[in-house]
């Protein structure tokens, strides 16, 4: 996702992003084009402060799991009238999606080095891969700390290319990365993210004690009373009978999980 790890996941909520990002995979590992003097500033930082979230497990009171939907490898935070869809890489869940009404952010969680921040670095990444293709990327302190305001250039029906607003954000906690991906009004509009934001800072992500090398997704998993459709497919009874009906490794937006609250 980050340009040195390819995946098969694409969501429809920033998806077009992750493909740009992707699609400079060599470049970003060496280290091409990147200026000097911006090292220091983003590698081998310490992790910020987290006041108000994202949390780790390990620093929540009570069940994690009350208010928020467990996805094993992070809690997601339930609202009202929300729906709530599971990217897919293959066989492994490694992403989970909130739609509210026209907004959605994208939730991803990655193992990363037990001492220091890597979302410095990502944003470069991210930045660079954005730019290479012809898109625009505005790097601001917002609400959630330093986030990228990107315009991802994206082809049109009539086969022109638009812009498609997307705005990425990032926390590092203890030996993980949270990422979320903020598309539809929520990125036209920040101002009009106030939820989504809140969702974002009241996840809870579970690591776990064993090795992973930094960057890998922190594979996640359905409820158990939950059961996978995608999107635009009828439930028949002979899908049912399967919890994983449907060809999920074909899905661009994923399977989805409705009116969870």
């Amino acid at each position: 996702m980050f340009g040195r790890r390819k995946k098969n996941d694409s969501a429809k909520d920033g998806g077009a992003a992750e493909q740009v990002v992707d699609g400079v995979a060599a470049s970003e590992q060496d280290g091409a084009g990147e200026p000097e003097e911006a090292a220091p500033r983003r590698i081998n930082l310490p992790p910020a402060p987290r006041p108000d979230g994202p949390w780790d497990v390990s620093e929540v009171l009570g069940n994690p799991a009350d208010g928020r939907v467990d996805l094993g490898g992070i809690f997601v935070p339930g609202v009202d009238g929300m729906e709530l869809r599971v990217e897919v890489a293959g066989d492994a869940i490694v992403a989970a999606t909130v739609v509210l009404g026209d907004s959605a952010v994208q939730l991803q969680a990655f193992a990363a080095p037990k001492k220091e921040g890597i979302w410095g670095e990502v944003r470069d990444e991210i930045a660079a891969g954005i730019t290479q293709q012809g898109g625009i990327i505005d790097e601001v302190q917002g609400s959630l700390g330093w986030e990228l305001r990107a315009q991802v250039p994206v082809p049109l029906p009539d086969g022109q290319t638009g812009a498609q607003l997307v705005r990425f954000v990032g926390v590092d906690g203890p030996r993980w990365f949270l990422r979320g991906v903020i598309s539809g009004q929520g990125a036209v509009r920040p101002e009009s993210a106030g939820v989504l934001e809140q969702i974002f800072r009241d996840t809870v992500v579970v690591r776990g004690d064993g090795p992973m090398a930094p960057r890998d997704p922190i594979v996640l998993k359905l409820p158990n009373d939950a059961q996978m459709v995608p999107d635009g497919v009828q439930t028949t009874e002979e899908q049912e009978g399967s919890r994983f009906g449907g060809g999920m490794g074909q899905l661009e937006r994923g399977p989805e999980i409705t009116e969870v609250r």
